[in-house]
């Protein structure tokens, strides 16, 4: 991960730069004669956050763009790259100032074997429990504050991925990644050499799925890492249920959130059938190492509880505005704050057809 340090002025003014780029880009390429085959799509998500954490108030803009690439029927080419800012004021009287860090999620070639196996190669995220693939993107996420126990699951790896999934039932389908990573020192391509995998079984009457994830380090300790997930859908509710588990040496907890949208509800207008409560209560355990290497994963300090509550409002398709409240139990508490907007694109760099 690559940061400097930026005014608050001039990076709005090269966000917007890069917008009107993008743009005109999209514009030109569009132009161009192109036969009914598969277009490459620049889509992601941006948005605007400002956090009060313990009374410290920060600005949280963040760009996160995604190119897909399909070449031909078999390939694909995607990529992924995440801009943001944390922005502070050191005194009232003085102007907001901070950093950017800038960081490459994953830039990664897949070829469809077939229609149980896809195998990719390059840089991809660490299919370790469902945050880090799933939900992480500020678009997707419910609460904008990520689980304690996000920095034990999260990450990129670098190397070779094998990953599908098939029915076991007319009921059951049975999804599965395991992968081989290389040790990388660069900054933006940094990954350890390991072995992991996950499996998970998804139950499409309950709409359930459950599963379990492993990690093993490759070098220094030769650590173990676990975990362990569950999603539910239930049909007749619009509400997600979502919990994980994991366990290094660093420590252990657990996450359990529920989301429920209120577009079910008759006697309420149409504003309130686009609102979503959320719930969230997690727990941290510091391990063994967390003293001696837990900070470089960002890791809670000592046992820490925090449960969570947050509204989401869709105002349209592809923007939603967002408020949650949080209170960190730990050696010492606090109040934590968040306010903010995100907004999801999607812009065909070409021709879609007739």
């Amino acid at each position: 991960m690559e940061t400097s340090t930026y005014n608050w002025n001039p990076f709005f003014a090269r966000i917007i730069a890069i917008w009107i780029f993008s743009s005109f880009a999209t514009a030109v390429v569009a132009q161009t004669p192109q036969s009914d085959r598969p277009v490459p799509i620049l889509t992601g998500n941006a948005g605007y956050f400002t956090t009060v954490d313990a009374g410290r108030y920060e600005l949280v803009p963040e760009v996160n763009p995604v190119l897909l690439l399909p070449l031909g029927d078999k390939w694909l080419v995607e990529s992924r790259g995440q801009f943001y800012g944390e922005f502070e004021r050191p005194a009232d009287s003085q102007p907001y100032g901070g950093k950017i860090d800038k960081d490459l999620n994953y830039l990664q070639a897949d070829y469809i074997a077939d229609p149980y196996l896809t195998m990719t190669v390059g840089r991809f995220l660490t299919p370790f429990g469902i945050y880090n693939e799933r939900l992480y993107p500020i678009w997707i996420r419910d609460l904008h504050q990520v689980p304690l126990i996000f920095p034990l699951e999260s990450g990129s790896s670098d190397g070779i991925m094998l990953r599908g999934g098939f029915p076991l039932a007319s009921w059951a389908n049975l999804n599965y990644a395991t992968y081989y990573s290389a040790l990388t020192t660069n900054e933006t391509l940094d990954s350890d050499r390991a072995v992991g995998g996950r499996a998970g079984m998804f139950l499409s009457r309950p709409r359930i799925e459950v599963g379990v994830s492993w990690k093993k380090l490759l070098m220094e300790g030769r650590n173990n890492s676990f975990g362990f997930h569950f999603a539910w859908q239930p049909p007749p509710v619009p509400l997600n249920v979502r919990a994980e588990y994991a366990r290094s040496n660093y420590g252990s907890g657990y996450w359990i959130e529920g989301a429920y949208r209120f577009s079910q509800i008759p006697l309420w207008n149409k504003a309130m059938r686009r609102t979503e409560f959320v719930g969230r209560m997690q727990q941290f355990f510091a391990g063994e190492d967390q003293e001696s290497e837990g900070d470089q994963y960002t890791l809670p300090h000592g046992g820490t509880q925090q449960p969570d509550f947050g509204m989401n409002y869709y105002l349209k398709d592809g923007l939603k505005a967002s408020a949650s409240y949080g209170r960190w139990l730990g050696k010492h508490n606090w109040n934590v704050w968040t306010f903010g907007v995100a907004w999801r694109f999607a812009l065909p760099l070409g021709r879609v057809g007739d």
